[in-house]
């Protein structure tokens, strides 16, 4: 059954007596709360007959709350505000856990999580994992940016972008002088890969066509680290010429590489209203 039961009353029903009354408008209420007129005034009528008294006076040309009406809502006001008040205390106390496996994309990162912690109040907390798409599956964090294909159907996926790649070698590399190379060039080097979260290796390639030799790492320290010690050749997006990851390596500009996906992962059955908000305001940047 739906309704008021046994006289109880219910969050609802303040809220939409409180719309009312203030608005003196059963319309202009319906439209605020984003429901049905009829909806609104089945709840009213629920209201009522749960109190036992009538608090609208519907006679006139617009809505007037009555003598019991206007006692009421001094009470579900004051209820109102301080549940606003709760409210808005326990969403400073609750945090999004953002993860990330290396260099979060700027400036769309800074940008989100300022809009999202001033708009909400809630903290976005910044995880730094290996594997950042294994850490929403476990429930280590709610919500990870990910470059790449996503592979699971675990979780849910919004783009944001694509990011340019460049190469990456050692300074003590002959590829070192080079302003340029082809994407086509690449598979004729070394590669080194982050087989956890990287973006490019053997997979970037139809078979037989990447490069013949490929040294695996486990985590971007360890790639970074091998490209600087001349083990191979590193492919990146462009967000790490805009950081100091390393004095050991160089830049190389890199033509023809197909772009690089990043995305939001978080579990599709996660049911959070910050969560939600957090996704909203990162597209929203992502233009």
């Amino acid at each position: 059954m739906s309704g008021v039961q046994s006289g109880r009353v219910e969050l609802r029903h303040l809220r939409v007596f409180e719309a009312v009354a203030r608005l003196k408008s059963f319309t202009r209420a319906a439209d605020e709360l984003n429901i049905t007129q009829p909806a609104l005034s089945r709840t009213i009528a629920q209201l009522e007959d749960a109190l036992g008294v009538t608090l609208l006076d519907r006679t006139s040309r617009r809505v007037e709350t009555t003598r019991a009406g206007r006692t009421f809502l001094e009470y579900v006001e004051r209820v109102l505000a301080e549940l606003e008040r709760g409210f808005g205390a326990l969403r400073r106390q609750a945090t999004i856990r953002l993860g990330f496996s290396w260099l979060l994309p700027d400036p769309w990162a800074q940008r989100t999580v300022a809009s999202f912690e001033r708009t909400t109040g809630t903290t976005v907390t910044l995880v730094r994992t290996d594997d950042a798409l294994a850490a929403v599956e476990k429930g280590k964090v709610d919500v990870a940016v990910v470059r790449g294909q996503v592979e699971s159907t675990a979780v849910r996926v919004v783009h944001l972008f694509d990011e340019s790649r460049v190469a990456v070698c050692s300074v003590h590399s002959r590829l070192a002088e080079r302003s340029e190379l082809e994407w086509r060039e690449i598979p004729r080097f070394p590669l080194v890969v982050n087989t956890t979260s990287g973006t490019t290796g053997p997979w970037s390639w139809p078979v037989g066509e990447g490069p013949e030799k490929i040294v695996e790492t486990l985590n971007f320290d360890e790639w970074i680290e091998s490209v600087a010690a001349d083990r191979g050749l590193g492919v990146i997006p462009d967000v790490a010429v805009r950081r100091n990851i390393h004095p050991g390596v160089r830049f190389i500009t890199l033509r023809g590489a197909p772009p690089s996906p990043v995305t939001l992962v978080f579990l599709p059955r996660h049911r959070n209203a910050s969560l939600r908000r957090f996704v909203e305001a990162a597209v929203a940047e992502r233009d």
